[in-house]
């Protein structure tokens, strides 16, 4: 694979060390991966950052969130629902600790960071649960936190962007909070791993077919082996009218790549306004992984003005 890689990615990815989550090292891994990848979170000076614990209904566990502002707000700002990724079964609040502070920086917007459940301990449907508890938070304590929800947004990457993409069917079919824009970047939605590109990508260094199997097999438990629920796997929905407009990205050496191609064309077909970007020689995860390069920040720079544009037309909507 390492000759289909895009010339800015290719010294990052010779260098990178074959990836294998089990279920016997899931716990390792994620301590790994948290150290890896969180560092030491450094704070804007223009970020005021918060956490707290929020009930959560049926007697399930209270979910931990991490809540990010301006330091000044001069009126009522736009919201982000910020789900990270993970594959379901690693990540959490501290690794994208510098993402979040970044969109406040740049948006002028309060976003809330979920630290939901992670398989095999915790199956579906806990994850996506607490991210619809959190949704659901959010939008209740509007005045609280000074934000406009009719700029509501859910955003995540990966198996965040797959959780992002459940919680806005879960927001329409609930009759919850009213999402105004949904960002799914590189969205894990499908648990069958059928299609060509899970096949295809199987370098162990980087998010495979392989290893996207096994992932889902974790989360899944006992629906494993019988057909996925839509807020499990939403590629597997019917029905997508209705949902927020979308803007998503993925790169051609993705496993998600088709199915995130499937999405977007059901997206499209069934009338929600969508916006896609496929980045030739980009694997999984390259922006947040090689953020320094000229393709990532195009990358970045493209999905920060999607939100923009995004926020001033639910700001506007007869424009």
């Amino acid at each position: 694979m390492e000759n289909r890689v895009h010339p800015e990615l290719r010294t990052f990815f010779s260098a990178m060390e074959d990836l294998h989550l089990t279920r016997e090292n899931i716990a390792q891994s994620r301590g790994a991966m948290n150290e890896m990848l969180s560092g030491d979170e450094v704070k804007m000076e223009n970020v005021m950052i918060s956490e707290r614990f929020i009930a959560s209904p049926n007697g399930a566990p209270d979910v931990r969130i991490r809540i990010y502002e301006p330091v000044e707000k001069y009126g009522a700002v736009p919201a982000i629902l910020y789900i990270h990724g993970g594959g379901f079964i690693i990540g959490s609040i501290e690794m994208f600790d510098a993402s979040c502070q970044m969109l406040v920086a740049q948006l002028d917007c309060v976003v809330v960071s979920v630290g939901y459940r992670l398989a095999p301990e915790h199956p579906y449907p806990a994850g996506v649960e607490d991210c619809y508890t959190a949704l659901e938070w959010l939008a209740a304590n509007a005045s609280e936190l000074g934000i406009d929800l009719t700029r509501l947004a859910v955003h995540g990457a990966s198996a965040g962007g797959g959780l992002t993409a459940a919680v806005s069917l879960l927001a329409r079919d609930r009759k919850g909070p009213k999402i105004a824009f949904q960002m799914p970047l590189y969205p894990m939605i499908d648990n069958r791993c059928i299609l060509p590109s899970n096949d295809e990508i199987t370098d162990a260094r980087v998010w495979n077919g392989p290893q996207n199997q096994r992932a889902w097999e974790m989360y899944l438990g006992p629906h494993y082996a019988s057909e996925a629920p839509i807020y499990a796997a939403p590629l597997h929905a019917d029905d997508y009218a209705n949902l927020p407009p979308t803007y998503t990205f993925i790169g051609n050496l993705d496993p998600f790549r088709d199915e995130t191609i499937e999405y977007v064309a059901r997206l499209t077909k069934a009338g929600v306004p969508t916006e896609f970007h496929l980045y030739p020689g980009c694997f999984h995860g390259f922006e947040h992984m090689v953020p320094q390069v000229e393709i990532s920040q195009r990358a970045i720079a493209n999905y920060m003005y999607a939100f923009k544009k995004a926020f001033e037309k639910a700001a506007s909507p007869t424009t």
